[in-house]
């Protein structure tokens, strides 16, 4: 659901907390926090006289995508995910920035410590949000969810000089809308009680998982609201829309969500994507690009001390037609050059010839680098890990150019700003 959904009246002011007041939130153990427009928010921490003017972070190139955008510039209708030029339309007098993506993981790690300070069960979604489950923290704190809430806004604020609005629910689902619509800057508590009061007026788009083309088909069938959704009977519900999507449907409708946050989670792929400012056609430049983005996904993988089975890439031509190939290796690998050799075959053997416009590697099925690794007979040399393990060492040191494949020592294609990292 969009913040700027139309929403009955009174109901963001019958939940929002205001002047140190909210509803009762006994049973709300789940919070939702997240940053208020947070690279722009952090943009203009450090440049404080942009504060009064439209501030958009994102590529700033004639392909880049907005990343983020203060609450100015929003007001002439810049959305994340817009392409820059679009936005460069309807707000020309904004300040463009390039995204500072070290800076944001900077302010990240800091306000995700001041989460864990409160409580272990933190589940960062991104750099900018997170789920936590302060029930067992209470006690130790001597507050309520609510109160739990107030502290970490004043802790952020005076501590990173940034804003973030927190939603308190029973629920996960119901913790997320809350913080979404408390923008910026609030607190809005939802009541165990009143649950299915603060759900059933909200549009079936607030419903987790529902986008616009679902949205859009439920609204065909007659459900234009939650309770429309509750009020379904289940069996007409899985005629509708299959019973899957039903089942998860009816379930949240109804105000039920089971998930726990969970505080340790298992990466399931690593990779790294580039969009070029021009198509390219040319294959041995296309070669290249996935020889730098095999370097950059095998290095996260040795620095996290992993290993992947499948090497997949990604292309997306001219005409926005996105394909991905991929192929599981015998042997679980870190090593740039086995995961280039893959990926550079795929890209010769399953990659019709066209012009590119994004051109991506991902690595998946990851495990530990420590375990056991089955020995396969006839398996590739793995003398290349210990020279790039030692590579790994001298860029740590001096540089992430200090040492460089040569064929990468050339010249480069027009790339758009590096793609937002995962939350640490």
């Amino acid at each position: 659901m969009g913040r700027s959904a139309n929403l009955p009246r009174g109901l963001r002011d019958r939940f929002r907390a205001c002047d140190g007041v909210w509803p009762d939130d006994t049973g709300c153990r789940m919070l939702h926090v997240d940053m208020d427009a947070f690279y722009a928010s952090v943009e203009i921490r450090e440049r404080p006289e942009l504060a009064s003017v439209p501030v958009v972070v994102g590529g700033v190139g004639g392909r880049g995508v907005v990343c983020s955008a203060n609450y100015l510039a929003r007001e002439y209708g810049v959305r994340s995910a817009m392409p820059t030029a679009h936005a460069r339309r309807l707000a020309p007098h904004a300040v463009y920035l390039p995204p500072q993506f070290d800076l944001y993981q900077e302010v990240s790690r800091g306000v995700m410590a001041i989460f864990r300070d409160i409580t272990p069960l933190v589940e960062p979604l991104s750099l900018d949000e997170a789920f936590l489950d302060v029930g067992g923290a209470l006690r130790r704190l001597g507050l309520t969810p609510g109160g739990v809430g107030e502290l970490i806004r004043s802790r952020v604020f005076a501590e990173h000089s940034v804003t973030c609005s927190v939603g308190v629910a029973q629920t996960k689902f119901l913790a997320k809308l809350a913080s979404g619509m408390c923008k910026p800057d609030g607190m809005m508590v939802v009541p165990s009680d009143a649950a299915l009061d603060f759900l059933h007026p909200l549009p079936v788009s607030a419903l987790w998982g529902v986008g616009a083309k679902t949205a859009a088909r439920l609204e065909e069938l007659g459900l234009e609201t939650v309770a429309d959704v509750a009020a379904t009977p289940l069996p007409r519900l899985r005629r509708m829309v299959g019973v899957a999507l039903a089942e998860h449907l009816f379930a949240l409708a109804a105000g039920v969500d089971e998930r726990a946050v969970v505080s340790v989670t298992r990466e399931k792929s690593i990779g790294a994507e580039e969009t070029f400012e021009v198509d390219h056609y040319d294959r041995e430049l296309l070669r290249r690009e996935l020889l730098r983005l095999s370097e950059r996904s095998a290095g996260s993988l040795r620095a996290k001390g992993l290993r992947g089975r499948t090497v997949s890439i990604k292309v997306r031509f001219s005409d926005f037609t996105t394909i991905t190939r991929s192929r599981t290796l015998p042997v679980a690998t870190d090593v740039t050059q086995e995961v280039y050799r893959t990926a550079a075959e795929l890209l010769d053997t399953q990659v019709p010839p066209g012009a590119v416009r994004l051109i991506g590697v991902r690595i998946e099925g990851l495990d530990n680098a420590d375990s056991a690794q089955q020995l396969i007979f006839d398996a590739p040399e793995r003398g290349w890990r210990e020279a790039e393990q030692a590579a790994d060492q001298a860029r740590s040191r001096f540089g992430s150019l200090a040492v460089r494949p040569a064929s990468l020592l050339g010249n480069s294609p027009d790339r758009t700003a590096e793609f937002e990292p995962k939350p640490e």
